[in-house]
């Protein structure tokens, strides 16, 4: 890998107050396909590498066990599933790539395999897969569960889904089909197989009844911060989403994958990590540290501890006034969440011995929630240092996945319309758009 890629975070375009902030849209609302069709085309003019949609598909009801707080705050939620969304922008664009989540811990893979495989041949071969284990309570209940699956289970669970997902993208050879006119033979038997899986969690006889799209595979990404996690991502990913904002934590993240990665016999010299990092980007100093805050003004505590509390799969609410941040974390873990998350990252940060009183908690949380602990806020030449700072002390594997907590879409036009191009200039970046695929851009 040369140089920096860049996607894009649209998984919260239109939530956590951003759908009011100064630059956002007037006249036009999530999910008004028109908004992204916009942001796709401002994208690919700066060579943006890929476009990106988390998903979750449950209101936040962790915080005092209430979904009211996050529906009347707008906190992560409305949430569409994204992939007619995605159709609708790959008409507007000839190269950049797109980022589609889906859970395998509820999904069944053949129909995730034949969707990605049908929009991997609208965009003619830029899709990404970005595979989750799912440790949300209000995402389990829509699917009939009542309590999270085992955290190891889970991604036991994840790493069967894709070995069936690859399987199914296997079972037509890409020479199969033939379309032999003159004898009317359309394709080879042979080349067309099942995969006659039987596992633990899914059986499937296949083979995919779909043409092999233009990549074969989409692009794996994958997310896990947990040792767990890592060494499922080491498995199978092609490029690996990690959490930025802390450099101790990051380096950890990247050695941590490096070994897992030799031990299955993979060159880490080739998996990258991009680094989810908040952006606030201005014509100035001044103008860059005025809109920080102006995000801060959106929340309240009741925001703040709906957004920790979904994230995390713990009622913040029920803390008590001091508490050892051990003990938290290993509540988090006996409910088979999060232990990576928010608690986890302040284990690392101060030490699972650590006593903090609930307000000591609570202010950590708000630049949690906020994105802020991961936000690198100033005008493009100081953004771009501190990114490339960042860069070559992770291993100079990857980039970054940037998000904005400004207006949609006056944050992200003006990550596309000054950081991007200074990063260019400096040549920072990876070459723009050197293939035909985004497996190919992404040089994965």
């Amino acid at each position: 890998m040369s140089g920096m890629h860049l996607a894009y975070d649209l998984s919260f375009t239109h939530t956590e107050g951003r759908w009011a902030q100064p630059g956002s849209w007037v006249g036009q609302d999530f999910p008004d396909v028109r908004m992204y069709m916009e942001v796709a085309r401002t994208a690919e003019r700066a060579g943006v590498d890929m476009l990106f949609f988390g998903d979750g598909s449950g209101v936040p009801s962790t915080w005092r066990g209430s979904i009211e707080p996050a529906v009347e705050w707008g906190i992560q939620w409305p949430r569409q599933d994204m992939s007619p969304i995605i159709a609708a922008m790959s008409t507007v664009t000839e190269h950049i790539g797109f980022g589609l989540t889906y859970s395998s811990t509820f999904m069944h893979p053949f129909y995730v395999a034949r969707l990605l495989n049908s929009l991997d041949h609208v965009t003619g071969g830029r899709i990404a897969f970005n595979v989750v284990a799912s440790s949300r309570g209000a995402d389990a209940a829509n699917y009939g569960y009542t309590e999270l699956i085992d955290h190891d289970l889970r991604y036991e669970r994840m790493e069967e889904f894709i070995g069936v997902c690859r399987a199914l993208w296997d079972s037509v050879a890409p020479d199969a089909i033939v379309r032999d006119r003159a004898t009317g033979r359309f394709a080879d038997p042979a080349k067309v197989r099942a995969i006659d899986h039987a596992g633990r969690f899914f059986t499937v006889k296949g083979p995919l009844a779909s043409a092999p799209s233009p990549q074969l595979h989409p692009v794996i990404v994958q997310a896990g911060n947990s040792p767990r996690g890592i060494a499922g991502s080491a498995s199978f990913a092609d490029l690996i989403f990690g959490f930025g904002g802390h450099l101790g934590g990051q380096q950890r993240h990247r050695a941590m994958l490096d070994e897992a990665l030799a031990a299955e016999g993979r060159d880490p010299a080739h998996v990258g990590i991009l680094w989810a990092t908040q952006v606030i980007v201005a014509r100035t100093e001044r103008e860059a540290r005025e809109r920080r805050d102006a995000v801060m003004r959106f929340w309240t505590d009741e925001a703040v501890g709906t957004m920790l509390s979904h994230n995390s799969g713990y009622d913040f609410s029920t803390l008590p006034a001091s508490f050892r941040l051990g003990e938290v974390r290993d509540e988090i873990v006996a409910a088979n969440a999060s232990p990576a998350g928010f608690v986890g990252s302040l284990v690392a940060e101060l030490g699972e011995d650590r006593t903090l009183s609930r307000s000591e908690f609570f202010e950590h949380g708000w630049l949690a929630a906020t994105g802020l602990d991961h936000t690198v806020v100033g005008d493009a030449a100081t953004v771009a240092d501190a990114l490339e700072e960042n860069f070559a002390a992770t291993g100079s594997r990857g980039g970054y996945m940037l998000s904005s907590p400004l207006g949609m879409p006056a944050g992200l036009a003006e990550i596309s319309e000054l950081l991007v191009p200074e990063l260019r200039a400096r040549g920072a970046l990876a070459p723009r758009y050197p293939g035909a695929t985004l497996r190919e851009n992404l040089a994965v």
